[in-house]
């Protein structure tokens, strides 16, 4: 998720650490040793808490990834590794610091495959958490990938990576997206091992929802990752990426809180576990920067992937626009009502006025402080969306908070992920689009087709944390249904067989709606697509010196 807050979800440290089934010890021997893992209550073999490098503390702080060492005999592959320094966000600081000593070795993955050991060549997905880049933790309930692994036949990876300030902070003598680095890594980890557990490396999927699908935007974009998958699948692509001054000014203020320069010496003093809550504090109080950072101080994410130029040449959607992706596969696509989760959970929904309501399109819209037009934008957008003429959305209710919901959609996740989606089809590359239209039944009906209603739905994993939130204690056949076709698109589109709806054209705009009764049609929010069409994303840039 992109904008977060700690009430109304909390994580369960016990669904957690609830992971070992002791049917049988599956062994197989990668390049750093040999590992013993699990077997689940269906069959499929899970080797879990992986080391893909080496834990970056200590002398390697704040450092890029280095290869984990080789190890001596057997290593117990059985339990998680513990997740890297967690924001406060749903409870996720607590969660982490319950589960493991925190000595650092956070850079772990784990392998779920039906047919362990080599020559099996089945296709392979590895999946990137979401989190606003300050939250995620690859041993979260929802992301036990058992289901897909063994009805899709294919072998699936999830991972830990960097968050918040050790992974994402611009810091002064370290590289930038140290996030993006770990990633990078974990993948050559795939390339080089996943032979063994029965996958083929010349056919890697990379899917991601949130954060994890602006990662993926990014490694799209990064040579670094060049040759490591063949398809993606990038779900609610946030359009927060930043320049490098920004990010300078925003690590600024992290190092500022605690009394401190940004620099790797200085930041490097501070335990791991406590740099969370600086970042925490600084984006409480985002709107007091307004001067400085424009459009971002009226949101509360003060980390995402930096444009360095470097391990970031450009941003995605310039990125794919000219070229840089077209060999890679891709699907992309949002959900319909993307911001209301995070209206229900901030308390907003059936609290939005006039005033809060012209305030958002003031900021948000294309031709708000966000974009590049001017005022009349803003009135044209709120008369496209609601007024009488031709092209309204006349079955949506025509008030302050439908509006309200509507631009913050479009700017955060709607129309970057359309964006990013165009880009690659005028660079030259094939890309699926769909919108998930199905409403969620969770919190007494109010969600709508929410942020993340996609993940519960892609994994089958429909009950406990967040899958119950969303669709409730008791999930419908629906959910069940909609599941079952969102897992044969997603494993269908990694074996090479298309997820089930024709490529994306600028032309006839085709995308797969998952809905109640899930159809192929003409691109469902055409008047959002319209307004937002001359509207560039980029890096998000310093607006005015402090």
């Amino acid at each position: 998720m992109s904008e977060l807050s700690s009430e109304g979800a909390t994580m369960d440290a016990d669904a957690y650490a609830a992971v070992d089934v002791d049917a049988g010890r599956p062994e197989v021997r990668t390049t750093a040793g040999a590992l013993r893992g699990r077997t689940d209550r269906a069959g499929t073999a899970v080797f879990r808490g992986i080391p893909f490098a080496e834990p970056p503390v200590g002398t390697l702080r704040f450092g890029a990834p280095r290869p984990a060492r080789n190890w001596d005999g057997v290593r117990d592959a059985g339990r998680y590794g513990p997740p890297p320094p967690q924001s406060a966000a749903f409870g996720m600081d607590a969660l982490a610091a319950g589960h493991a000593a925190d000595d650092g070795n956070w850079l772990t993955l784990n392998v779920w495959t039906p047919d362990p050991g080599p020559g099996a060549g089945l296709p392979v997905m590895v999946w990137l958490y979401g989190g606003a880049y300050v939250i995620g933790m690859s041993g979260l309930p929802e992301y036990d990938g058992g289901l897909l692994a063994r009805e899709g036949g294919v072998v699936l990876v999830t991972l830990n990576y960097r968050v918040g300030i050790e992974g994402f902070a611009l810091i002064e003598g370290a590289p930038a997206n140290r996030g993006l680095l770990d990633q990078v890594a974990a993948l050559e980890w795939v390339r080089d091992n996943i032979h063994a557990f029965g996958g083929d490396p010349d056919r890697v999927t990379v899917f991601g929802q949130s954060a994890g699908a602006g990662s993926l935007a990014a490694l799209l974009a990064m040579p670094r990752a060049a040759g490591l998958f063949k398809r993606a699948i990038a779900q609610s692509v946030p359009g927060t990426f930043f320049s490098p001054e920004l990010a300078a000014d925003i690590a600024g203020e992290f190092a500022a809180e605690l009394g401190l320069r940004p620099t790797v010496g200085d930041l490097a003093t501070v335990a791991p576990g406590l740099l969370p809550a600086a970042g925490d504090a600084v984006g409480a109080r985002m709107e007091r920067y307004a001067q400085r950072w424009g459009v971002l101080a009226h949101t509360s994410i003060p980390l995402a992937p930096v444009v360095d130029g470097d391990v970031l040449p450009a941003a995605p959607w310039e990125a794919l626009a000219a070229g840089a992706a077209r060999d890679v596969e891709l699907v992309a696509g949002h959900t319909r009502d993307e911001y209301r989760l995070f209206m229900a959970l901030d308390g907003t929904l059936g609290e939005v006025t006039e005033d809060r309501a012209a305030s958002a399109l003031r900021t948000f819209s294309p031709g708000g402080s966000g974009g590049s037009g001017g005022s009349g934008d803003i009135e044209a957008y709120r008369d496209a969306v609601f007024g009488p003429g031709p092209g309204s959305d006349s079955d949506r209710d025509p008030d302050p908070e439908g509006l309200y919901e509507r631009v913050r959609s479009d700017w955060l996740f709607r129309m970057p992920s359309l964006h990013l989606a165009e880009a690659q089809v005028a660079g030259g590359g094939r890309v699926h689009f769909y919108e998930l239209a199905w409403e969620a039944p969770g919190m007494g009906g109010v969600l709508g087709a929410c942020h993340g209603l996609d993940v519960p739905l892609v994994f089958g994993n429909l009950g406990g944390g967040l899958p119950a939130l969303l669709l409730g204690e008791a999930p419908p056949a629906a959910a069940e249904e909609l599941s079952g076709l969102f897992r044969a698109a997603w494993t269908g589109f990694a074996a090479g067989e298309g997820p089930g709806w024709p490529a994306y054209d600028v032309e006839r705009r085709l995308v797969r709606l998952f809905d109640a009764r899930p159809t192929v049609t003409a691109y469902p929010e055409e008047v959002s697509r319209a307004l937002w069409k001359g509207h560039v994303f980029g890096a998000l840039p310093l607006v005015g010196q402090g």
